[in-house]
Protein backbone atom coordinates (compact mmCIF):
# COMPACT_ATOMS: atom_id res chain seq x y z
CA UNK A 1 0.00 0.00 0.00
CA UNK A 2 1.16 4.07 -0.21
CA UNK A 3 1.78 5.48 2.72
CA UNK A 4 3.69 9.00 3.71
CA UNK A 5 5.95 8.61 6.70
CA UNK A 6 8.60 10.30 8.26
CA UNK A 7 11.95 8.95 9.11
CA UNK A 8 13.13 10.80 11.76
CA UNK A 9 11.68 13.98 13.05
CA UNK A 10 11.80 17.45 11.70
CA UNK A 11 10.57 20.12 8.61
CA UNK A 12 7.90 19.37 6.40
CA UNK A 13 10.83 17.88 4.08
CA UNK A 14 10.82 14.71 6.61
CA UNK A 15 7.31 13.71 4.86
CA UNK A 16 7.92 11.14 1.84
CA UNK A 17 5.58 9.14 0.16
CA UNK A 18 6.72 4.83 0.09
CA UNK A 19 5.38 1.26 -0.74
CA UNK A 20 4.65 -0.65 2.62
CA UNK A 21 2.49 -3.90 3.77
CA UNK A 22 -0.88 -3.56 3.96
CA UNK A 23 -0.91 -3.87 8.40
CA UNK A 24 -2.82 -7.24 9.92
CA UNK A 25 -5.48 -6.94 12.18
CA UNK A 26 -5.95 -8.38 15.39
CA UNK A 27 -9.05 -10.45 16.43
CA UNK A 28 -10.81 -6.94 17.73
CA UNK A 29 -9.61 -4.72 14.75
CA UNK A 30 -11.24 -4.03 11.52
CA UNK A 31 -8.56 -2.91 8.20
CA UNK A 32 -10.53 -0.37 6.55
CA UNK A 33 -9.59 0.77 3.18
CA UNK A 34 -8.97 4.60 3.49
CA UNK A 35 -11.03 7.01 1.47
CA UNK A 36 -9.69 10.39 3.28
CA UNK A 37 -8.02 11.42 5.97
CA UNK A 38 -7.75 15.19 8.05
CA UNK A 39 -4.54 17.08 9.30
CA UNK A 40 -4.62 18.38 12.94
CA UNK A 41 -2.13 20.22 14.30
CA UNK A 42 -0.93 17.25 16.71
CA UNK A 43 0.38 15.94 13.30
CA UNK A 44 3.15 18.66 12.96
CA UNK A 45 3.70 18.72 16.47
CA UNK A 46 4.79 15.35 16.25
CA UNK A 47 6.66 15.35 12.94
CA UNK A 48 8.80 18.27 14.38
CA UNK A 49 9.23 15.99 17.44
CA UNK A 50 7.62 17.91 19.94
CA UNK A 51 5.66 15.22 21.30
CA UNK A 52 8.63 12.31 21.16
CA UNK A 53 8.78 11.84 24.84
CA UNK A 54 4.92 11.90 25.19
CA UNK A 55 4.06 9.44 21.99
CA UNK A 56 7.57 7.46 21.85
CA UNK A 57 6.60 5.93 18.47
CA UNK A 58 9.26 3.50 16.25
CA UNK A 59 10.20 4.74 12.45
CA UNK A 60 8.83 4.95 10.56
CA UNK A 61 5.98 6.62 11.50
CA UNK A 62 2.77 6.79 9.72
CA UNK A 63 0.89 10.39 10.99
CA UNK A 64 -2.60 11.40 11.11
CA UNK A 65 -5.80 10.48 13.55
CA UNK A 66 -8.62 10.58 11.21
CA UNK A 67 -10.00 7.77 9.60
CA UNK A 68 -12.63 7.51 6.50
CA UNK A 69 -13.13 4.65 4.84
CA UNK A 70 -14.80 1.31 3.87
CA UNK A 71 -14.65 -2.07 6.32
CA UNK A 72 -12.14 -4.36 3.96
CA UNK A 73 -11.88 -6.93 6.08
CA UNK A 74 -12.75 -7.68 10.24
CA UNK A 75 -10.82 -9.75 12.68
CA UNK A 76 -12.63 -13.07 14.26
CA UNK A 77 -13.90 -11.10 17.27
CA UNK A 78 -15.36 -8.17 15.74
CA UNK A 79 -19.51 -8.55 15.68
CA UNK A 80 -20.89 -5.22 14.71
CA UNK A 81 -19.30 -4.31 11.26
CA UNK A 82 -18.33 -6.40 8.19
CA UNK A 83 -17.18 -5.95 4.88
CA UNK A 84 -18.72 -2.97 2.74
CA UNK A 85 -19.34 -1.10 6.11
CA UNK A 86 -18.87 3.21 5.47
CA UNK A 87 -16.58 3.74 8.73
CA UNK A 88 -14.82 6.98 10.64
CA UNK A 89 -13.13 6.68 13.22
CA UNK A 90 -10.18 8.47 15.61
CA UNK A 91 -7.87 5.59 15.70
CA UNK A 92 -5.58 4.85 18.92
CA UNK A 93 -2.12 4.78 17.37
CA UNK A 94 0.11 6.73 14.67
CA UNK A 95 2.43 4.08 14.21
CA UNK A 96 -0.38 2.66 11.98
CA UNK A 97 -1.45 5.96 11.35
CA UNK A 98 -3.92 7.17 8.58
CA UNK A 99 -1.83 9.24 6.00
CA UNK A 100 -1.96 5.31 4.48
CA UNK A 101 -4.11 3.32 1.84
CA UNK A 102 -5.19 1.03 4.74
CA UNK A 103 -5.33 1.37 8.38
CA UNK A 104 -6.14 -1.12 11.42
CA UNK A 105 -8.90 0.19 13.79
CA UNK A 106 -10.13 -1.52 16.93
CA UNK A 107 -13.74 -2.08 16.78
CA UNK A 108 -14.70 0.16 19.53
CA UNK A 109 -13.24 2.98 18.31
CA UNK A 110 -15.33 3.15 15.06
CA UNK A 111 -18.76 4.25 14.01
CA UNK A 112 -20.73 4.11 10.57
CA UNK A 113 -20.80 6.90 8.32
CA UNK A 114 -23.72 9.31 8.15
CA UNK A 115 -25.83 8.51 4.99
CA UNK A 116 -25.25 12.05 4.05
CA UNK A 117 -21.75 12.78 4.27
CA UNK A 118 -18.67 12.55 2.10
CA UNK A 119 -15.78 10.78 3.11
CA UNK A 120 -13.73 14.13 2.61
CA UNK A 121 -16.36 15.41 5.84
CA UNK A 122 -16.28 12.03 7.75
CA UNK A 123 -12.50 12.48 7.80
CA UNK A 124 -12.63 15.79 9.19
CA UNK A 125 -14.84 15.05 12.13
CA UNK A 126 -13.40 12.47 14.61
CA UNK A 127 -10.35 13.96 16.32
CA UNK A 128 -11.57 17.90 16.29
CA UNK A 129 -15.20 16.86 17.05
CA UNK A 130 -14.81 14.58 19.67
CA UNK A 131 -12.59 16.70 21.10
CA UNK A 132 -15.38 19.46 21.13
CA UNK A 133 -17.65 17.13 22.57
CA UNK A 134 -15.30 15.97 25.33
CA UNK A 135 -15.08 19.44 26.09
CA UNK A 136 -18.36 20.87 26.68
CA UNK A 137 -20.13 17.53 27.56
CA UNK A 138 -18.26 15.18 29.61
CA UNK A 139 -16.07 18.22 31.08
CA UNK A 140 -18.06 20.86 31.11
CA UNK A 141 -21.13 19.81 31.22
CA UNK A 142 -23.31 22.27 29.19
CA UNK A 143 -26.90 22.72 29.45
CA UNK A 144 -28.90 25.07 27.49
CA UNK A 145 -29.23 28.54 27.97
CA UNK A 146 -25.30 28.41 29.01
CA UNK A 147 -23.48 31.23 27.48
CA UNK A 148 -20.39 29.75 25.79
CA UNK A 149 -16.97 31.41 24.49
CA UNK A 150 -15.09 29.34 22.50
CA UNK A 151 -11.58 30.38 20.88
CA UNK A 152 -10.73 30.13 17.11
CA UNK A 153 -14.05 29.08 16.24
CA UNK A 154 -12.55 29.06 12.82
CA UNK A 155 -10.66 26.44 13.20
CA UNK A 156 -11.36 22.42 13.39
CA UNK A 157 -12.31 22.27 16.84
CA UNK A 158 -13.62 25.96 17.12
CA UNK A 159 -15.79 25.47 14.62
CA UNK A 160 -17.41 21.88 15.64
CA UNK A 161 -16.91 23.46 19.64
CA UNK A 162 -19.62 26.33 18.01
CA UNK A 163 -22.09 23.91 16.22
CA UNK A 164 -22.46 21.33 19.19
CA UNK A 165 -22.82 24.10 21.81
CA UNK A 166 -25.95 25.36 19.60
CA UNK A 167 -27.33 22.44 19.50
CA UNK A 168 -27.51 22.25 23.02
CA UNK A 169 -29.47 25.68 23.14
CA UNK A 170 -26.71 27.86 24.55
CA UNK A 171 -25.42 31.11 23.83
CA UNK A 172 -22.05 31.14 21.60
CA UNK A 173 -19.11 33.62 21.61
CA UNK A 174 -16.30 33.04 19.38
CA UNK A 175 -13.13 34.70 18.77
CA UNK A 176 -11.92 34.71 15.15
CA UNK A 177 -10.04 37.37 12.43
CA UNK A 178 -12.52 39.67 10.57
CA UNK A 179 -12.49 37.30 7.10
CA UNK A 180 -14.19 34.73 9.42
CA UNK A 181 -17.20 36.67 10.37
CA UNK A 182 -19.39 35.13 7.88
CA UNK A 183 -18.74 31.86 8.40
CA UNK A 184 -18.89 31.88 12.25
CA UNK A 185 -22.59 33.88 12.11
CA UNK A 186 -23.12 30.39 9.31
CA UNK A 187 -22.19 28.63 11.87
CA UNK A 188 -24.66 30.03 14.37
CA UNK A 189 -22.22 32.03 16.78
CA UNK A 190 -24.65 35.03 18.28
CA UNK A 191 -21.99 37.52 19.65
CA UNK A 192 -18.43 37.49 16.71
CA UNK A 193 -15.28 39.04 17.96
CA UNK A 194 -12.70 40.52 16.31
CA UNK A 195 -9.96 39.82 18.12
CA UNK A 196 -7.51 42.63 15.94
CA UNK A 197 -10.12 44.89 17.17
CA UNK A 198 -11.79 43.66 20.10
CA UNK A 199 -10.55 42.47 23.50
CA UNK A 200 -12.87 39.51 24.67
CA UNK A 201 -12.28 40.46 28.17
CA UNK A 202 -13.66 43.83 27.84
CA UNK A 203 -16.89 43.02 26.19
CA UNK A 204 -17.85 39.54 27.49
CA UNK A 205 -18.98 38.83 31.17
CA UNK A 206 -20.89 36.31 33.50
CA UNK A 207 -19.98 33.12 30.54
CA UNK A 208 -20.64 29.83 32.09
CA UNK A 209 -18.21 27.70 29.99
CA UNK A 210 -14.62 29.22 28.40
CA UNK A 211 -13.32 26.66 25.85
CA UNK A 212 -9.77 27.44 25.30
CA UNK A 213 -7.51 26.32 21.98
CA UNK A 214 -4.80 29.05 22.62
CA UNK A 215 -3.37 29.20 25.79
CA UNK A 216 -1.26 31.64 26.89
CA UNK A 217 -2.23 34.77 27.77
CA UNK A 218 -5.67 34.13 26.25
CA UNK A 219 -5.78 31.54 28.49
CA UNK A 220 -5.07 33.37 31.55
CA UNK A 221 -7.39 36.08 30.61
CA UNK A 222 -10.33 33.93 29.68
CA UNK A 223 -10.61 33.70 33.94
CA UNK A 224 -11.59 37.33 33.42
CA UNK A 225 -15.36 36.78 31.83
CA UNK A 226 -16.38 34.02 33.34
CA UNK A 227 -18.90 33.77 36.30
CA UNK A 228 -17.73 31.89 39.99
CA UNK A 229 -18.45 28.49 39.45
CA UNK A 230 -17.93 28.59 35.92
CA UNK A 231 -15.71 26.09 33.78
CA UNK A 232 -12.55 26.71 31.33
CA UNK A 233 -11.19 23.75 30.05
CA UNK A 234 -8.17 23.73 27.36
CA UNK A 235 -6.85 21.87 24.77
CA UNK A 236 -3.71 23.34 24.86
CA UNK A 237 -2.13 23.23 28.37
CA UNK A 238 -3.42 23.12 32.12
CA UNK A 239 -4.93 26.35 32.99
CA UNK A 240 -3.86 28.19 36.28
CA UNK A 241 -4.97 26.15 39.61
CA UNK A 242 -4.62 29.12 41.82
CA UNK A 243 -6.93 31.57 39.96
CA UNK A 244 -8.94 28.80 39.26
CA UNK A 245 -9.50 28.12 43.08
CA UNK A 246 -9.66 31.94 43.40
CA UNK A 247 -12.69 32.09 41.44
CA UNK A 248 -14.03 28.34 41.88
CA UNK A 249 -13.77 28.27 38.09
CA UNK A 250 -13.86 24.40 37.37
CA UNK A 251 -10.77 23.99 35.22
CA UNK A 252 -8.73 21.45 33.18
CA UNK A 253 -6.74 20.61 30.34
CA UNK A 254 -8.30 17.65 28.11
CA UNK A 255 -6.45 14.93 25.76
CA UNK A 256 -8.82 13.40 23.54
CA UNK A 257 -10.27 9.58 24.45
CA UNK A 258 -11.46 7.95 21.43
CA UNK A 259 -14.65 6.68 21.24
CA UNK A 260 -17.00 4.84 18.74
CA UNK A 261 -19.89 5.50 20.84
CA UNK A 262 -19.76 9.07 21.07
CA UNK A 263 -18.19 9.61 17.36
CA UNK A 264 -21.76 7.39 16.65
CA UNK A 265 -24.15 10.33 18.68
CA UNK A 266 -21.77 12.82 16.68
CA UNK A 267 -23.09 11.22 13.48
CA UNK A 268 -26.46 11.64 14.73
CA UNK A 269 -25.71 15.21 14.91
CA UNK A 270 -24.70 15.15 11.50
CA UNK A 271 -26.91 13.51 9.61
CA UNK A 272 -29.57 15.63 11.68
CA UNK A 273 -28.06 18.63 10.02
CA UNK A 274 -27.15 20.61 13.42
CA UNK A 275 -23.81 19.73 13.02
CA UNK A 276 -21.75 20.50 9.13
CA UNK A 277 -18.38 19.35 8.60
CA UNK A 278 -16.06 22.33 7.10
CA UNK A 279 -13.95 20.72 5.23
CA UNK A 280 -11.57 23.99 4.37
CA UNK A 281 -9.14 22.41 1.52
CA UNK A 282 -8.06 19.32 0.16
CA UNK A 283 -4.60 17.79 -1.06
CA UNK A 284 -3.80 14.73 -2.39
CA UNK A 285 -2.22 11.56 -0.47
CA UNK A 286 1.26 12.33 -2.15
CA UNK A 287 4.61 13.92 -0.48
CA UNK A 288 4.24 17.26 -1.80
CA UNK A 289 0.35 17.04 -1.34
CA UNK A 290 1.09 16.56 2.84
CA UNK A 291 4.10 18.60 3.02
CA UNK A 292 1.32 21.45 1.40
CA UNK A 293 -1.21 20.17 4.17
CA UNK A 294 0.90 20.31 6.73
CA UNK A 295 2.32 23.79 5.95
CA UNK A 296 -0.97 25.41 5.78
CA UNK A 297 -1.97 23.68 9.35
CA UNK A 298 1.11 25.11 10.76
CA UNK A 299 0.27 28.86 10.12
CA UNK A 300 -2.49 28.29 12.03
CA UNK A 301 -5.09 30.21 10.10
CA UNK A 302 -6.94 27.67 8.00
CA UNK A 303 -10.75 27.65 7.94
CA UNK A 304 -12.24 24.80 8.69
CA UNK A 305 -10.28 20.96 8.40
CA UNK A 306 -7.44 20.19 6.08
CA UNK A 307 -8.23 16.97 4.32
CA UNK A 308 -6.20 14.63 2.41
CA UNK A 309 -8.25 12.54 -0.65
CA UNK A 310 -7.25 9.01 -0.71
CA UNK A 311 -9.45 7.73 -3.03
Amino acid sequence: MKAVVIDQYGSTDQLHEIEMEKPSIEAGQVLVEMHATSVNPIDWKLREGYLKEMLPFDFPIILGWDAAGIVNETGSNVSRFQPGDRVFARPATTRNGTYAEYTAIDEGLLAKMPENISFEEAAAVPLAGLTAWQCLIDFAEIKEGDKVLIHAGAGGVGSFAIQIAKSFGAYVASTASGKNEDFLKQLGVDRFINYQEEDFAEVLQEYDIVVDTLGGDIQKKSFEILKEGGTLVSIVGEPDKEIADRKQIKSGSLWLNPDGEQLAELGKLLEDGKVKANVGKTFPLTTQGVRDAHKLSETHHAQGKIVIKIK
